[in-house]
């Protein structure tokens, strides 16, 4: 899949999206005895249950987005193209029905068919399970284009059509005949809906005229006019109050009593777009609306007046947001800025526990007596904005700045509100035709002040509290052009600044003097700081990153790669990644320490901005044109991730964003079985001969041979074993670290030791032997105590002998030769000469073979101490030098 071509990220899933411009389902399950919501979003569609508005289920994704949503008891039907899908379990597709020569606008379920109209005026009966064509009624265009379609109740085989054209017609589509023709009105039909009398249909037209009309006898039975254009849809409640609703496009609902015949209540905004679908439970005083401005609400009639409340909602931007951004240590809430006005919080964990901050506004207290929708006191979409979680309890946490607004203001998230501090300088006189503007701002760490960074090149400090001004940076203006950047370290002792005129700014905090100056050659775009590290990332206008150290305040690495504009970066929690998003559709994750590409992949809609978790699980971004935050998680956390450097002329390939389950595309195998090789790299025993290499040994298999009479002393029992009345029977074994069952009694393992050390002494060429084989294998698998009973039967007084015990030192000697299992080599040499010195010191031909050791191991520890010398040296330059 092409999942799998990612090498750090992989796709997890989307936040924010909830519905679209199509209209919901509601759905009876009668086992679970609950309704549930099937809303469509892009090529996909999601199920929600009513109780709480949690998600249930996300559809398997479709090639195109969905046109048109249906469902009946058992199966969700949707439209895409030409095509019409089933889909089974709110997930998989179960049936495929083609045969459409243009592309299917409308769907109704009925019984064990399902009708599907197209915008070549065809409609179409289908067999369900079959998938066969069953009928195919085709109406001239000119005099009756199908515009809408229902099957009213109790008329067996029966289908209403409405057309564009006002007229109706009825069907029995078993026959395939015409029963009748109602002439209908001088407007277009738009909806046709069952009402809960029989015989009688609510007709919504494209003048925003809704007739309640009896098809049985062809009379209109009242009529009522909305002013908001066309109705979008039609619903009645069930639940004893004769009340219709009807949506509209510029998202009001109007409330009609049918009894009285009059306009009961309007629900005024209940959408920021068009009323795509609402809908009345069953039996219930719960209605359930849905728009193209990604929300979905519940509201409850429960009030004298006849107006509903809002019960509950899930709402997302209604435009495509600008920036996101992590809140808070845990990882768990990105705030996003969309281009709808609005501030939101999105949890990564629960829907529930999502909230908007709501929209910014000049006069709050004003905003809140009349619709914020028409007022001319809101505030246009936040451009920009920083948060800090550590006073958040005490005061504002949130500053922002916005589009074309020199003011910026802050926000609370304890409240979820807007705050109480709109921020702007007094330098101005609140002079608007100078047309200066905030373009960059941040909060220091400790949550108390706030740095704003304007497009004439001032830098103002303020107090998060108070909201007052503390003073600027420079004399006048902090940059001879527009402020690109500005962030504070995580101690606040510096700021630093980069503006239109090419140079970076090092201030002191506290002073605010310059300190130092940095010129980029060319204009930053934009900058992020990573606090921890003091690493500043910088974009430039000619596609290119620089990396600033804020300690040496030099620019210690540089990137180029990127082919379009740099929008956002992110740094990933150990400052060892630096992620970026740019205009040619890419996200690159860029190694610090190495100064290498390790990471890139192409996305359809470019990324606008990006947010690392402080956790590290989870990279979050959003696109260009997408009302959603996609979520990508790092695959570093949960598995072994070869960072190879890629190639300059490396091309990433194209992958779906997250949300829909992962694409059908068997592209980039190559890459993804690469990855896979270098994972599976096992390490060979001994990296190079010149090395010195250690076993693999737990220290307590060697460490202790010294100290073994201590041990065993100490580990004494104070009373004398208790034997067992019966004894259970067990199979011999071999006590050990390794369990073995007891050879035969003739076989003697120390025998076998000591006949290998007398062929090494026989047999001088084979001394260099492979260390696990032979007696170095053999010592291996025993325990200390084993080792220092096989060392004291070497000796000639405990039956050994003195070529074994010369062969011994010849092992030792090999050992060092190889500079393999050099702790091993040590141990056991140290307890053979505790053991056996004084019969060394009286033997010529061990004392000649233990000078020869004793060279070698010279040899080797002076070689040893010369590679830790130069390293030592190097690290300790390396971190007191001003590089």
């Amino acid at each position: 899949p092409a999942a799998e071509n990612l090498v750090i990220f992989s796709g997890f899933r989307a936040l924010g999206l909830y519905s679209n411009h199509l209209s919901h389902v509601v759905r009876y399950h009668k086992k679970h005895r609950e309704f549930y919501i099937v809303t469509a979003v892009g090529n996909c569609f999601h199920t929600y249950n009513v109780k709480k508005l949690g998600i249930v289920a996300v559809s398997n994704a479709l090639p195109e987005d969905i046109s048109y949503l249906a469902a009946d008891r058992m199966l969700v039907y949707v439209a895409i193209g030409k095509k019409v899908s089933a889909f089974a379990r709110n997930k998989e597709v179960v049936h495929m029905y083609t045969g459409h020569g243009a592309d299917v606008h409308l769907l109704l379920p009925f019984g064990d068919h399902i009708i599907s109209v197209d915008r070549g005026n065809a409609v179409i009966v289908w067999d369900v399970e079959s998938e066969e064509e069953y009928l195919q009624i085709t109406f001239d265009k000119v005099s009756f284009e199908v515009s809408a379609v229902m099957h009213p109740s109790t008329y067996l085989n029966k289908i209403l059509f409405g057309s564009s054209q006002g007229g109706l017609q009825l069907w029995n589509v078993k026959s395939n005949k015409l029963l009748y023709t109602f002439t209908g009105w001088p407007s277009g039909v738009t909806v046709l809906q069952q009402t809960p009398a029989v015989d009688v249909v609510g007709v919504g037209l494209s003048s925003g005229q809704i007739i309640i009309h009896n098809i049985k006898f062809d009379e209109s039975l009242m009529k009522f006019q909305q002013d908001w254009g066309p109705v979008t849809s039609l619903s009645f409640r069930t639940d004893g109050h004769p009340v219709m609703a009807a949506g509209s496009p510029v998202g009001h609902i109007g409330l009609w009593d049918l009894e009285e015949k009059k306009l009961v209540c309007q629900m005024r905004d209940a959408h920021n777009t068009a009323i795509a679908g609402l809908t009345f439970l069953h039996g219930e005083p719960l209605l359930i609306t849905n728009g193209a401005d990604n929300g979905i609400r519940v509201w409850i009639f429960d009030t004298a007046g006849g107006g509903g409340r809002l019960l509950r909602s899930r709402l997302g931007h209604s435009a495509p947001p600008t920036k996101v951004q992590h809140h808070g240590l845990n990882g768990h809430h990105i705030l996003s800025a969309g281009q709808d006005g609005t501030l939101q919080s999105f949890s990564t964990v629960h829907e529930r526990f999502n909230r908007s901050l709501g929209h910014g506004s000049i006069n709050k207290k004003k905003s809140k007596k009349k619709s914020l929708r028409y007022d001319k006191l809101k505030l246009p979409a936040i451009t920009t904005f920083a948060s800090e979680s550590a006073r958040q309890s005490d005061w504002d946490s949130i500053v922002a700045c916005h589009r074309g607004y020199l003011m910026t203001t802050t926000w609370n998230y304890q409240k979820g509100s807007m705050g109480a501090h709109k921020l702007e300088p007094e330098r101005f006189n609140k002079n608007r035709a100078l047309s200066v503007h905030a373009t960059a701002v941040d909060i220091t760490s400790c949550g108390n002040f706030v740095v704003v960074g304007l497009s004439s090149g001032h830098i103002d400090v303020y107090n998060m509290q108070s909201g007052m001004r503390r003073g600027q940076y420079g004399e006048d203006e902090a940059h001879r052009g527009a402020v690109r950047g500005v962030s504070v370290d995580g101690l606040n002792q510096l700021t630093v600044s980069a503006g239109a005129d090419k140079l970076v700014h090092i201030w002191k905090f506290k002073s605010r003097k310059l300190v130092h100056s940095i010129d980029l050659g060319t204009t930053p775009v934009t900058t992020h700081l990573h606090r921890d590290s003091g690493m500043l990332a910088v974009a430039l206008d000619d596609f290119t990153l620089n990396v600033l150290d804020m300690e040496t305040k030099r620019i210690v690495r540089k990137f180029s790669g990127h082919r379009g504009q740099v929008n956002d970066m992110a740094f990933s929690p150990d400052g060892r990644w630096l992620i970026t998003a740019a205009m040619d559709c890419t996200i690159r994750t860029w190694d610090l320490p190495s100064g290498c590409l390790v990471d890139c992949f192409l996305v359809d809609f470019a990324a606008v901005s990006l947010t690392m978790s402080p956790t590290g699980d989870f990279l979050a971004s959003s696109h260009v044109d997408n009302l959603g935050i996609y979520l990508w998680s790092n695959n570093t956390l949960c598995g072994m991730v070869s960072l190879r450097p890629l190639p300059a002329d490396y091309e990433p390939t194209v992958i779906m964003l997250p949300g829909t389950c992962p694409g059908q595309d068997e592209e980039g195998e190559g890459d993804a079985d690469l990855n896979t090789e270098m994972i599976e790299y096992e390490s060979p025993e001994q990296l190079d001969e010149q090395l010195v290499t250690l076993s693999m040994l737990a220290d307590s298999r060697w460490k202790n041979l010294l100290h073994l009479d201590i041990i065993k002393k100490r580990n004494k029992p104070k009373e004398p074993p208790k034997v067992p009345k019966a004894a259970p029977f067990f199979m011999p074994t071999i006590p050990g670290l390794i369990p073995q069952f007891a050879p035969s009694e003739d076989s003697n393992q120390g025998e076998q030791v000591r006949e290998v050390y007398t062929s090494t002494m026989n047999n001088p060429s084979s001394s260099l032997f492979p260390p696990d084989d032979g007696p170095v294998g053999m010592l291996k698998e025993m325990g200390p105590s084993g080792i220092d009973a096989e060392l004291r039967g070497l000796a000639p007084d405990m039956g050994g002998d003195v070529s074994v015990l010369q062969g011994f030192l010849k092992m030792v000697a090999s050992m060092l030769d190889s500079k393999r299992d050099f702790d091993l080599a040590q141990a056991y040499l140290a307890l053979f000469l505790k053991l056996h010195l004084r019969l060394i010191s009286q033997e010529p031909g061990l004392m000649e073979e233990a000078s020869k050791v004793s060279e070698k191991l010279e040899d080797t520890w002076t070689s040893m101490q010369t590679l830790f010398n130069q390293s030592l040296c190097l690290l300790s330059y390396t971190k007191s030098a001003l590089l």
